[in-house]
């Protein structure tokens, strides 16, 4: 999912470049949305991970 925040994220670099504003917000706002989404992932799968190694 990482991957393809940062995908996007060079999709809006690019689209900015070239000036294709429309296109590098909304390029922008699915990074955003896609980077977030990782990190509470990423902190859900954290705490799973400690909760399950401290029972065993």
């Amino acid at each position: 999912m990482l991957t393809w925040a940062i995908t996007f994220f060079i999709i809006a670099i690019v689209a900015a470049l070239f000036g294709f504003g429309g296109i590098a917000g909304a390029a922008t706002g699915i990074a955003q949305i896609l980077f977030f989404l990782f990190l509470v992932m990423l902190v859900v799968s954290l705490i799973m991970h400690f909760t399950r190694r401290n029972r065993l």
